[in-house]
């Protein structure tokens, strides 16, 4: 039986289609920054206009609300930092649309997940993107091994704002400093950013249907985890792996024979056992000690700025940290120490509880939709990658995995009915609506 090809059957399906199968001509424009925020914007003003004037009534989930009253908190925060360190209009506007383009994301795509969007669409997606990879590859490793410029140009289109010029540049390979060897970063913004995207990619290589879509969503992952050398993800990669086999044998008598002596094992020799583990996590830490300083003083500045400074709504923005950091902003390469240092508490709250509903609200149905596993994994990932990355930064790359968490709380609330005075749209109903079909 051939593989069950996938193309947009409406203007919604159209925009992420094209939006997703397009990273790498998007990458070439050097408009990779640009897109996710864009057609968030627009799907979610077509969206209002449909309800408003069409009286169409989408499933919103109270996890997917969550997440809209939590980013607003976000913008208070931002309001109230600004306001109270007296930073000024003009910042407070730059840092507002900064809001819009990266923290708001995490707010709206989920709530886009409640559009006729299917998953398996994303998927596929996905994996054609990961199959461009695997042809780009070749190309910029040789233009490494050629001497070729690292990078080749920055695009006009930075005039806009963004975190930098590196989220506009289209970069060929970087040189890791610490080690001298290359690293490739491709349409991301710095190599590891190219491995949480591989990651995001292999969770969805996992649920493609087609074996040879699956093989290039597998394969293009890899390589993009393998060549950002990235240690949180390769950690991630291994992780996201252990949990598909864990959902797809649970109900293997085998799993249970076989933990039960290795536990049995661990109890004998359980301090032997911490002891390695403790070694090996030095170890890792050591493979690029320069890294692993600089991130630990951030954390150190970002938490004795934080309570000793601005506990509750934090600083408003980022700023350049010391020497001692090599200048870089404090609280990056953390989002909840970021959090913690420009939007205070109240920010870190704003992230946590809504991450965490969705978490509690998906996890008791992850062995009967993998629906709900997916979208588990894409929020176990995200918050991994907390630890490592600062989120709102990176939304534009990973937001193909918010919609899939938005489509999976719709899933869960079920089918809706068709509305007695409109025969020709569906009507959709909140959750608590006496009329919605559980």
């Amino acid at each position: 039986m051939a593989p069950q090809t996938y193309t947009p059957e409406n203007s919604d399906e159209v925009i992420i289609w094209r939006a997703i199968t397009g990273t790498y001509l998007f990458w070439i424009l050097g408009a990779m920054y640009l897109v996710a925020p864009v057609i968030a914007w627009i799907l979610l003003l077509n969206m209002l206009k449909r309800r408003m004037v069409d009286k169409v009534i989408y499933p919103i989930s109270k996890a997917q609300i969550s997440w809209i009253i939590a980013m607003g908190v976000m913008l208070l925060a931002l309001v109230i930092g600004h306001l109270t360190h007296d930073l000024g209009l003009a910042k407070l506007i730059k840092s507002s649309i900064g809001w819009a383009k990266g923290w708001a994301l995490l707010a709206i795509f989920p709530l886009l997940g409640s559009l006729n969007i299917r998953p398996q669409l994303i998927y596929r997606a996905c994996c054609i993107v990961c199959k461009h990879t695997l042809m780009i590859l070749p190309l910029v490793i040789f233009a490494w091994a050629a001497g070729l410029p690292s990078t080749l140009y920055t695009s006009p289109l930075s005039i806009i704002g963004g975190p930098g010029p590196e989220f506009f540049s289209v970069s060929l390979y970087e040189i890791d400093p610490a080690s001298g060897l290359p690293r490739w970063r491709l349409f991301t913004p710095w190599a590891p950013a190219v491995g949480m995207v591989g990651n995001l990619f292999f969770i969805f290589a996992t649920q493609e249907q087609s074996k040879r879509y699956k093989l290039y969503g597998i394969l293009g992952s890899l390589a993009m985890v393998l060549v950002s050398q990235s240690r949180l993800a390769l950690v991630c990669y291994l992780l996201l792996a252990s949990w598909f086999a864990f959902i797809r044998l649970h109900r293997s008598p085998w799993i249970y024979f076989i933990a039960s002596p290795i536990l049995l094992l661990f109890g004998i020799f359980g301090v032997e056992v911490i002891e390695k583990l403790q070694l090996s996590i030095d170890a890792f830490k050591n493979a690029r000690a320069g890294s692993t300083r600089v991130r630990q003083e951030l954390a150190n500045i970002a938490v004795e700025r934080w309570s000793n400074e601005a506990v509750y709504w934090g600083h408003g923005i980022v700023e350049r940290g010391p020497h001692l950091v090599e200048y870089m902003p404090i609280g990056s390469h953390h989002t909840w120490y970021g959090l913690l240092f420009v939007k205070g508490i109240v920010g870190a709250i704003a992230l946590a509880v809504p991450m965490l509903m969705s978490l509690l609200t998906l996890l008791s149905s992850i062995f009967s939709s993998k629906l709900s596993a997916t979208a588990v994994a894409v929020i176990l990932q995200l918050f991994l990658y907390t630890f490592g990355e600062n989120l709102e930064i990176l939304a534009y790359l990973f937001w193909p995995g918010l919609i899939i968490i938005g489509i999976a709380h719709k899933a869960r609330l079920g089918s809706p009915r068709e509305t007695p005075h409109s025969a020709n749209s569906t009507r959709l109903l909140l959750p608590g609506d006496a009329s919605f079909k559980q």
